[in-house]
């Protein structure tokens, strides 16, 4: 797997927006306001002007009716982080980025595509949704990398649901989501062991909020080690989650 200095770019990857701009070494992402991962500053690389880097990422996001927002993991800028808590943004969602070697087999029989379908969209939604018809920009942000879809389902319903995208030699995994009635009968493991096991890949990673506890246990069982850490920078109130 490649060295834990590049989780910033593979999530990056793994998760495009479908409008970038680079400026001074920082990528500008949006992509209809749906997540801040899609929606964010990516500091990759010290700017020449702080200030004025700040300043154009601002009026980016400004010019879209959006609050900046960067994500800030290991390749951010030292100093960065502070500066912005300086010109008053606010942190949130500190998130963890687990990797490992998992091999096991799933338990339950699982549907793996390689597009989204209806089905899998409205359960991922039904979970991890909280911006109404932004499915739609969701489900773009999605089919812009190759990868695969997973579900565990009963009668026509996908109880469970996630994303895997291949990436060299490792697997980025995403989505991950089951319905609230379905909990506690080992489905997202068996999604998760799916799309580990489709991919054949030697490694794979995902992220999760770093106080999602119930989240990193499960992954801890299933060989996933916190590997990385980032979290967000949003300017004024809370931008939308995600």
């Amino acid at each position: 797997m490649r060295d834990r200095v590049d989780f910033d770019v593979l999530v990056h990857e793994a998760w495009p927006a479908y409008e970038q701009r680079v400026h001074d070494g920082w990528v500008l992402r949006y992509a209809g306001g749906v997540t801040k991962r899609a929606n964010s500053v990516l500091p990759l690389h010290a700017p020449g002007d702080l200030g004025g880097a700040i300043e154009a990422a601002e009026a980016f996001y400004d010019t879209r009716g959006e609050r900046c927002v960067f994500s800030l993991g290991p390749r951010a800028a030292p100093g960065l982080d502070e500066e912005l808590e300086r010109r008053g943004y606010e942190l949130v969602d500190p998130t963890v980025i687990m990797a490992g070697t998992p091999g096991n087999a799933p338990a339950y029989k699982v549907r793996i595509q390689d597009r989204p379908w209806r089905g899998w969209l409205e359960t991922w939604w039904a979970v991890d949704g909280r911006y109404g018809a932004g499915v739609e920009d969701a489900e773009r942000i999605c089919t812009g990398v190759p990868a695969w879809y997973a579900a565990y389902e009963e009668d026509g319903v996908a109880l469970s649901v996630g994303r895997g995208v291949p990436q060299g030699d490792t697997l980025g995994v995403y989505c991950m989501a089951t319905l609230p009635g379905a909990r506690r009968r080992g489905l997202a493991r068996a999604v998760l062991r799916a799309l580990v096991g489709h991919a054949g890949t030697r490694s794979a990673y995902l992220v999760t909020t770093a106080r999602n506890g119930s989240a990193q246990a499960l992954y801890r069982g299933e060989g996933f080690e916190i590997a990385g850490r980032y979290h967000y920078r949003v300017a004024g109130a809370p931008a939308r989650n995600g």
